[in-house]
């Protein structure tokens, strides 16, 4: 899911994704992760790629995109070494373009109380975007399970059901949960490379990043794909911080405009993170804009050494994202937005 904690080996990145990230999520990732871990031979093919290409979820997504089955070890690492001039070239012309619509049950209690407090509507900028599919969270529908039969349910009003997912969210803590979806009148995103819901290829490619196992996923991205493919939103390709001031500038004005991302920092060196955020404060000083980043623990730990949230323990999130408003940590949510966590003192 995310880079090596740095300065971890190939064979540590793998067998961190295998006891951290995969457990509790797919078995047979798991299972890989650490078989591979294990396997000098894998792991020196592997460091034959550059860097950005050595992470887990691109190489299993490789093999899975061309049709490895959920299978022990040894059965997969056979598949490998049937297809291994396959699985680079994939790996080195797809990235980890994961476009988790559950994400954004995450996200909504803090875009609907941005929308509350400025009174507006809402315009939505996503940096690293994908497909664009975290772009509507006004047009899906949402069950926060607070415990002991608490169900809070919020439904597009437009829209039968059937014709959007539900995105299904334990919580804990005063998470400021609406009484309705907020209003989006804007959306766009920014990727290196973003994909089309038109082709077929890139379709794939978005099924093979969920994780095996998790077949809710893949009905639910098909569902958010028929969501976007009726109102595709402006996906505009290029660098985040060579984009994102132009595109700004493009938002309606009388909309409370929100950049937000998703799992993105963590490709991004420490003076990309630093040029980010002194875009942001840029953007918020000059048109009020607002940031929400939901990020996992490379959001705290940078490659020089420096934290941004000193204030969190990274033990406490393993392997779940931090959820952060204008800079300020709320909550701790699962990475896929199947839980949220609120640890923000007093909601407002």
């Amino acid at each position: 899911m995310s880079p090596a904690p740095e300065p971890s080996g190939t064979a540590d990145w793998y067998r961190h994704f295998g006891t951290i990230d995969a457990p509790g999520n797919s078995a047979c990732y798991a299972e890989w992760s650490l078989g591979i871990a294990d396997d000098p031979e894998l792991i020196r093919r592997i460091d034959g790629w550059p860097h950005t290409k050595r992470q887990p979820l691109l190489m299993l997504a490789a093999a899975r995109f061309l049709g490895a089955r959920i299978s022990p070890y040894p059965e997969f690492r056979r598949f490998l070494d049937s297809r291994w001039d396959d699985v680079s070239r994939i790996v080195l012309s797809r990235s980890t373009q994961t476009n988790e619509t559950g994400r954004c049950a995450a996200l909504l209690p803090s875009l609907a109380r941005i929308a509350a407090a400025e009174r507006r509507p809402l315009a939505l900028i996503e940096v690293g975007a994908s497909a664009g599919l975290a772009l509507f969270p006004d047009r899906y529908g949402y069950e926060f399970d607070g415990g002991a039969g608490a169900v809070t349910r919020l439904a597009p009003a437009a829209s039968p059901p059937g014709s959007y997912p539900v995105l299904r969210c334990a919580t804990t803590g005063p998470v400021p949960l609406p009484a309705a979806l907020p209003a989006v009148v804007w959306r766009a995103g920014i990727d290196l490379n973003p994909l089309d819901i038109r082709n077929p290829d890139d379709v794939a490619w978005l099924e093979a990043l969920i994780w095996p196992e998790q077949d809710f996923r893949r009905e639910r991205l098909c569902q958010a794909i028929a969501v976007a493919r009726a109102d595709p939103p402006l996906l505009v390709a290029g660098d985040l911080n060579e984009r994102l001031v132009s595109l700004a500038a493009q938002a309606p004005p009388d909309a409370a405009l929100v950049v937000f991302h998703s799992a993105v920092m963590a490709y991004l060196d420490a003076a990309g993170r630093e040029r980010f955020r002194d875009t942001i404060a840029l953007l918020a000083a000059g048109r009020g804009c607002h940031w929400i980043s939901n990020e996992g623990h490379t959001v705290i730990l940078q490659q020089d050494g420096s934290s941004v949230v000193p204030e969190m323990d990274d033990s406490r999130l393993r392997g779940r994202f931090l959820l952060l408003e204008d800079g300020l940590p709320v909550a701790i949510a699962g990475p896929h937005g199947q839980s949220l966590e609120w640890i923000e003192a007093a909601s407002t």
